[in-house]
This record gives structure tokens, sequence and C-alpha cells, in this order.
């Protein structure tokens, strides 16, 4: 997929099939292609999501293209997986993983991980760890890149999940990984960097399922006008993308924006069920399966946008 034209346009001319894809290395491959063509992050996303054969390659780059909006630069050449959840979760009081001084300039980092997006492909981790010198009730969380054949890094593969099986976990251990001050990045680790990490996730990966799923409605002739609401909701997406993630105003824009995008994916339920023209098997037994991936945290974001009403102050009633 080249960019000749602006992305809409792609998504519409472009032909509708896509090469077959089951490993990470080759989902990997494809996605570096195509960065070298869509340097913004979103439009990145939707070009994976297209591109892709499954959701779970979409989700993959959705998630690539994510982290390289918190950390603009990242290598173009390294898988980056963000490590940020423990046994007790991913708050900042859940965080146990440490970050203690060695010699003047240095730190040791030890702790574990667990469930780690693509960690076991994984070649540059960004660890959250706190703070052992700074005392205090509230940790201060520190975001630290951390190579993964560096010394003291284990990673051990965690099982394959219900959906999107093809894109793997990991649990990492972390025993005194040396690090230079260069490796801890500015400012507060859990506020810019974890605390809006769902935002900016949740838009990119919906954008790239909604991508790969236009994708496959051109293939099999669904409607025009379900097509038609999917490039507006891919254009919401991109102009909420823009906007500032901490800000309630966005948490409430991107609310709708998922709503319109959820009740698109409910249509395309429906629309695999078509006989004509007969539907691609697998990849319809796959969109049933992985379809779940976009109510994973529908507890979380139901929470975000019952805040970000109350920081507006509307209230939690203000919501129909």
């Amino acid at each position: 997929m080249t960019q000749p034209r602006p992305l809409l346009e792609q998504l519409l001319a472009a032909p509708p099939e896509a090469a077959p894809c089951e490993d990470v290395a080759g989902w990997w491959a494809r996605h570096r292609a195509l960065a070298a063509d869509w340097s913004d992050p979103m439009a990145l996303a939707i070009a994976g999501g297209f591109a892709a054969d499954r959701i779970g390659w979409a989700f993959a780059s959705g998630y690539q293209a994510a982290l390289r909006v918190l950390v603009p630069d990242l290598p173009s050449d390294a898988v980056a997986a963000f490590c940020v959840t423990e046994a007790g979760g991913n708050r900042p009081k859940d965080i146990h993983t440490a970050l203690e001084r060695d010699g003047e300039a240095g730190w040791r980092l030890t702790g574990s991980k667990r469930w780690t997006t693509l960690g076991p492909e994984g070649a540059l981790f960004l660890v959250a760890a706190r703070d052992a010198s700074v005392a205090g009730e509230r940790p201060a969380i520190k975001l630290v890149r951390v190579a993964s054949n560096a010394p003291g890094v284990n990673v051990a593969p965690m099982p394959p999940t219900r959906f999107v099986p093809e894109v793997p976990h990991a649990q990492l251990h972390f025993e005194g990984v040396a690090l230079e001050a260069g490796a801890l990045l500015p400012g507060d680790g859990y506020e810019r960097y974890v605390k809006p990490f769902r935002t900016v996730e949740d838009l990119h990966v919906c954008a790239a399922q909604l991508g790969y799923t236009l994708r496959e409605a051109r293939r099999f002739g669904w409607p025009k006008p379900w097509l038609e609401r999917s490039l507006a909701a891919l254009e919401a997406l991109r102009a909420i993308a823009r906007a500032d993630p901490a800000s309630a105003a966005t948490h409430v824009a991107l609310a709708g924006a998922l709503a319109l995008t959820d009740a698109l994916f409910a249509e395309a339920d429906a629309l695999w069920e078509r006989k004509d023209p007969a539907p691609d098997a697998a990849a319809r037994e796959r969109w049933l399966r992985d379809r779940a991936l976009g109510s994973v945290a529908g507890k979380a974001r139901s929470l975000r946008t019952e805040r970000a009403w109350q920081r507006l102050g509307a209230g939690s009633t203000s919501r129909r």
C-alpha cells in the first residue's frame, strides 16, 4: 500500500484483498513497510488495519502506533511493548517494580510485569517503575526504556488469550537490570505516559480495527451506507486523536466515537452472515472469535466518560 492519494481515497481505491499473515514476524515486516509511507501514527494505524488479514494484526499495528504517540522517538526497527500491569493491577499503588540508585548516575531495575502485549517479540520495553529514592504515600512512578536482551531481563511467554491469540503476551522479570540515566523518560511516568495510554490506545486500536473491517466490507460488497458511515467514524477518530488525551472534552468525544464504531461492528456481525457473496469462512470465524476485543475495557471506558462529565461540571446524571 503506497501513498499516492489521501488516506480516505486509498481506503476506497486500494485492492481489498489482504495477503495472509500467520505470525508476528510477518506482521512486523508489513507494518514497517507501511510506516515508511505513513508517518502519522493514526494514519499508520488505519493503514495497518486495512492491510491486516485479521483483527489481531490490526490491533498490533494500532498498539505500536499508540506507543509512538506517547514516545515519538521510539526506534522504527524495534517492536515496543508497554509494561505496566503487575500481579495487583496497574494503578500506582499496584506498581512494585522498583528503580534504585546505582552510583551517581546509574539505576537498577528490579521487579516483575505480566500480560505485556507483544512481550515475547518485543525488542524494547517501556517499563513503569517506582522510584525507590522518593518517599511518600503516593509512589513516584517513572517510565524507563529497557532492551529485552539486557542482562537481568527474563521473558516468559504467557498462554494465548481467548481472542486475538496470534498476538503474544509475556511475563517479565527484572533482576537488578543496570540502566543509565538516559534510560529514564522525562516527567511523571504515570501522569505523562501510563494514564493517557488507555485513551491513545483506544483511539488507534479502534481505528485500526475499523480499517480492517472496512477492507473486508469492500471485499464482500457490503452496503455503501455502511462504508460511508465507517469513513465518517474514521475521520472522527482522526480528529479526536489530535486533541489533548488528558482533556475531559476529549474523553466525552471519544465515548461518542466509540459508540458509533460499536454500532458499525454490531451491524457487521449480521453482514458476515450474508450468503451472497459467500463469506470467507476462516475470516468469519476469526471475526466472531476476536470481536470481543473492543469490549475488554468497557467498564473502564464507562468510568472514564462518567468522570469526564463530572470534570466538565455536568455531573453523571447528564448522560442519558
